[in-house]
């Protein structure tokens, strides 16, 4: 079964220095029918005006992945890191027993635009953890690229779940399959549209799928980029 989520659905919030969207329940926009899909709490999709952000916050008991799709996003954290996030990047920071951080936008002219993605962490009281890498578009290109697994494996960062998140650019007519078993999945448009299983999604379209066996995306016009979270 595939429950599409478009994008015109989500939840949304809007400052003067930040527009938001909510595929799930998130801050003061409550659906009871989409708090979370699995152990996937989260996906936000950010744009965070220049010179603006958020100021040093806690989390705990969390596992955060943030992925900067146009723009740059300044970090800063009470373990001591201290880094940028370009396009690319995959930011993976377990909260664990408690952390601070936050998130700037440190150009003056443009934007950053990213989604931000929170899974709930199969341990509790971990200590609190940072993780950061780079993945290229080559790298991404006609394939799932593993970016977030449990174990790290193939230069992916380590996440405390049973959850393994997939990233994927596809040109026009071109079909990524990937085998799903009796595990559930999310999918995430990030820009393009795609056929998964013979459903269309466009961008910023999401898509719950359980019971299915293979998932087979083929990319539409232009160039479609996209994220897989293969859930128990």
């Amino acid at each position: 079964m595939i429950t599409l989520r478009p994008s015109e659905a989500r939840g949304r919030g809007k400052l003067d220095w930040l527009d938001s969207y909510f595929s799930f329940s998130f801050s003061h926009y409550y659906d009871p029918a989409h708090i979370n899909f699995s152990n996937l709490r989260v996906i936000n999709e950010d744009y965070i005006a220049p010179g603006k952000g958020f100021a040093t916050h806690g989390h705990q008991d969390m596992e955060i992945i943030t992925y900067v799709l146009e723009g740059e996003l300044k970090h800063q954290d009470s373990i001591g890191n201290g880094s940028i996030i370009r396009p690319g990047d995959v930011q993976r920071m377990s909260a664990g027993t408690g952390i601070l951080h936050s998130e700037f936008n440190p150009s003056p002219d443009q934007p950053v635009h990213l989604l931000q993605i929170w899974i709930t962490p199969n341990q509790l009281g971990v200590e609190p953890s940072y993780e950061q890498k780079f993945f290229s578009t080559e790298d991404k290109q006609g394939k799932l690229r593993l970016v977030a697994s449990p174990d790290g494996r193939n230069g992916s960062v380590t996440i405390h779940q049973d959850a393994h998140i997939y990233a994927s650019v596809l040109e026009q007519g071109k079909t990524v399959s990937y085998s799903l078993s009796n595990r559930r999945a999310w999918l995430q448009i990030i820009k393009g549209n795609l056929t998964l299983n013979g459903k269309t999604l466009k961008t910023g379209d999401g898509a719950g799928i359980s019971g299915e066996q293979t998932l087979t995306c083929t990319g539409q016009e232009g160039e479609t980029e996209f994220l897989l979270f293969d859930l128990p």
